[in-house]
């Protein structure tokens, strides 16, 4: 495959990726000890952090999608961001003073103390697989988008990012992850601005054309108002409801997850950690403006020229009838471009505007600023997921009193194993045509679970042990079928009983199901103590 890039952005982009894997490197000298590899020695400045949880926040499925949601449709999922700051209000009261006063570094120490060895196993074990999907799921999309661009192979792609963030998250440790995602994010918003004002300026008719066309077809919507509930039913979810959805999965990001949670212990002091948890709450929202204007911008150019439009649906027609395999022939081609909607080219169309419509040099440093998504996600798993492996599996049931040497063997053999994993999962989508919507509904099972696990912690003083268990079975069945009952895993014999919501409610009721279950039960555990 011949790339599709000038020679000078080719450069740009492996002077970039080059950089990022020297800087990672560099910290190798720092990260001797499981202090320094897991927490930075406690001496991150908050700004840093805060830059690292926004890159964590914004991977390449947040650039590409949120520009191809946009393109396909309008900006309600915009909303998901709008709620990081209501989730920030609780991270910062409840949250980070939480994992600042302990000594532990894992988020879900203290699951055990509250209900025993299980908790902490299960909400771990959630995490990990989790984090194996996305490393997954980003390393496979990034590749998807910038093979037809560099003119690499989708697995040459998926094997170099994969390497190249393995090594230095594993030499360099979580100060390597938050310097290097400080660079990446640097990278990604300075690409955005470009990307931005390159559409503004390239209209054919001028700036104003861009929001003519974009008002014209309602592309800046939020989506409708509606409280009715029968709305929980449609393909398109309103206003509400992503704001439900999002704070949810925000809560459980700034709360639960371990990336985030590691980042605090990070920061040099309590202020720090809270002004980081407000940077990334803040610069997300405003970021991702960026993004959806990107989309709605590229709508209107595409719109405009009748030309770039049927470019980009003839490219993505003649790979669908590949992937379908069905004959390629320039009538097929022809006819299956016809067929398409705006939501089906949304993704593609960012990196043919690259290729199509940015100057050399530029165009590189767009597709840098999308690896930069990638990688900056990838190593903050990495790093989080190897820091479990010892805290919560090889300290907690095989050596409590590992020495430094031993632990640190751990946490290099942890960091290259999820490394070979994750890329080898990214390989593996290459081949099932559905594993994508497998492991999003994975992971919208292991999240939900261990929200509602630590909510449940929070707000009932009488849940213990057995309320706990009973609660989370509860909520796993009610997930399962949430999640798989729409899906062609459930029997059509049951078609009847499948799941009539809209898959954003998932981890809302199954979040709030173990909740409210683990409080009734505690609360009649009481009661009929009590009374007898």
């Amino acid at each position: 495959m011949n790339s599709e890039l000038h020679t000078t952005d080719l450069v740009v982009l492996v002077i970039y990726m080059a950089s990022v894997f020297g800087l990672g490197c560099w910290f190798s000298r720092k990260s001797s000890n499981t202090q320094e590899f897991m927490a930075a020695g406690r001496s991150i400045p908050g700004w840093a952090v805060g830059l690292s949880i926004f890159g964590t926040y914004v991977s390449s499925i947040g650039f590409l999608g949120s520009t191809g949601k946009a393109f396909g449709s309008n900006w309600n999922p915009w909303l998901f961001g709008l709620t990081l700051p209501m989730a920030a209000v609780i991270a910062v009261k409840y949250f980070v003073p939480f994992y600042r006063s302990s000594d532990e570094i894992s988020a879900y120490a203290h699951l055990e103390k509250r209900f025993g060895p299980w908790a902490r196993t299960y909400a771990m074990f959630c995490y990990l697989l989790t984090q194996l999907a996305r490393i997954g799921t980003i390393l496979y999309l990034v590749a998807l988008a910038l093979a037809p661009l560099t003119g690499w192979d989708v697995k040459t792609i998926i094997l170099v990012t994969g390497l190249l963030v393995t090594v230095y998250t594993l030499l360099g440790g979580i100060e390597a992850v938050i310097w290097t995602d400080v660079a990446q994010s640097i990278v990604l918003i300075a690409g955005a601005i470009l990307c931005a004002v390159k559409l503004l300026t390239g209209m054919p008719e001028g700036p104003g054309q861009l929001f003519e066309v974009a008002n014209a077809n309602e592309k800046f919507s939020l989506g409708s108002f509606s409280l009715n509930p029968k709305t929980l039913t449609m393909p398109d979810p309103t206003f509400w409801m992503v704001l439900a959805y999002g704070l949810f999965i925000n809560v459980q990001n700034f709360g639960v997850d371990q990336s985030f949670v590691q980042r605090y212990i990070t920061a040099k002091s309590d202020r720090d950690a809270t002004f980081s948890v407000w940077l990334g709450a803040i610069l997300f929202p405003l970021v991702s403006v960026l993004f959806f204007f990107i989309g709605t911008g590229l709508f209107s150019l595409y719109h405009s020229d009748a030309e770039l439009l049927n470019e980009v649906k003839m490219q993505v027609a003649e790979t669908k009838l590949i992937q379908d395999g069905e004959p390629v022939t320039e009538a097929s081609i022809a006819a299956k471009a016809a067929t398409l909607e705006p939501a089906d080219i949304g993704d593609k169309v960012l990196p043919h505007f690259i290729v199509r419509k940015l100057p050399a040099g530029l165009a590189g440093l767009l597709i840098a600023a999308i690896f930069a998504a990638a990688m900056s996600s990838m190593d903050t798993s990495l790093n989080s997921s190897a820091t479990l492996v010892l805290c919560d599996i090889y300290k907690r049931y095989f050596r409590p009193d590992a020495g430094e040497r031993e632990s640190m063997t751990v946490l290099y053999a942890s960091t290259f194993a999820f490394g070979i994993v994750g890329t080898f999962t990214a390989l593996a989508m290459i081949r099932v045509k559905s594993a994508l919507d497998l492991w999003w509904n994975l992971q919208g099972i292991f999240t939900g679970g261990m929200l509602g696990l630590f909510l449940l912690g929070l707000i009932s003083r009488r849940a213990r042990n057995p309320q706990a268990i009973v609660a989370v079975t509860a909520g796993i069945i009610l997930i399962l079928w949430l999640s798989f009952s729409t899906t062609d895993l459930w029997p059509e014999s049951l078609s009847g009983l499948s799941n009539p919501l809209h898959s954003h409610m998932t981890i809302v009721l199954g979040t709030s199901s173990i909740v409210l279950v683990g409080v009734l039960a505690a609360q009649f555990s009481s009661g009929h103590k009590s009374t007898s």
